[in-house]
């Protein structure tokens, strides 16, 4: 199926690794001009050549900076000539008990899971309606949907986001001109991240690394870990011209891990 994006414009942050640079991929194979950023630039630049090699008929734009900023927000703003296609991701903040978190902490946290997000999609999606196009899609968490206990900060934050977004996206001046706005909820997913968390549970319960993968991997009705690929294809998917009719959606993908009705 051609989505219908040749020529567009997509701004992907945290894109030199995982989820963000899956979504890149997806994006540039249909035709889509990338904007990529995230902080560390070797890595950066390291996906960006491996874009180009694979599609050489898109542009590929790099910016290193932090996105939640100002600074790395205008930076990443002004690389992009029009976007038509904002794809907000960012590393959730670390696990812990909420006895140990103080303000510093959950304002980082708001800052690079909720309001990061805010100030991109406010600097957007007036032109994309504009212009009668704009996909916004803001890759959250499956803990939006089944908090996990330890992942307060995340939890918090990204629930901010979610209700913010519902609200925004039936506006009528966005939806009606054809702007959508859609949240992408990523369950285990074989990235660093996962293989991080997976690490870190080992040396908590003792067990070997691969013990504690098989275990998780167990409890998810595919039996496997996503891909960060198959993640893209979804994004590429949402943001796709046949997808005018979708918006404010919690859109989970995590291979059948959430057992509810809803």
């Amino acid at each position: 199926m051609d989505l219908g994006l040749k020529g567009r414009w997509a701004l992907v942050c945290g894109a030199s690794k995982g989820l963000g640079r899956g979504c890149a991929e997806a994006l540039a194979a249909e035709g889509v001009n990338v904007v990529i950023t995230a902080r560390g630039a070797e890595a950066l630049e390291a996906t960006a050549a491996a874009i180009r090699a694979a599609h050489p008929g898109v542009e590929v734009r790099t910016v290193a900076g932090d996105i939640a900023t100002a600074e790395g927000r205008a930076a990443a703003l002004s690389a992009c000539p029009q976007v038509d296609i904002l794809v907000n991701n960012a590393g959730g903040p670390p696990p812990g008990d909420f006895r140990d978190w103080g303000r510093e902490q959950w304002l980082a946290a708001l800052e690079a899971n909720m309001l990061t997000p805010i100030e991109l999609i406010k600097a957007t999606v007036d032109g994309m309606a504009e212009r009668g196009f704009g996909r916004v899609v803001n890759i959250t968490s499956g803990a939006v949907k089944a908090p996990i206990d330890v992942l307060g900060l995340s939890n918090g934050a990204r629930s901010g986001l979610t209700g913010f977004v519902a609200g925004l996206a039936r506006q009528a001046r966005l939806a009606g001109r054809n702007v959508t706005i859609n949240n992408l909820l990523p369950g285990a997913f074989d990235t660093e991240r996962l293989q991080k968390t997976l690490a870190a549970g080992a040396a908590k319960s003792g067990q070997a690394a691969d013990e504690v993968a098989a275990k998780r991997r167990a409890g998810i009705p595919a039996q496997r870990f996503g891909t960060a690929a198959e993640f893209g294809a979804v994004c590429a998917m949402l943001c796709s011209q046949q997808m005018g009719y979708l918006t404010g959606q919690n859109i989970l993908l995590d291979g059948g891990a959430y057992p509810g009705t809803f």
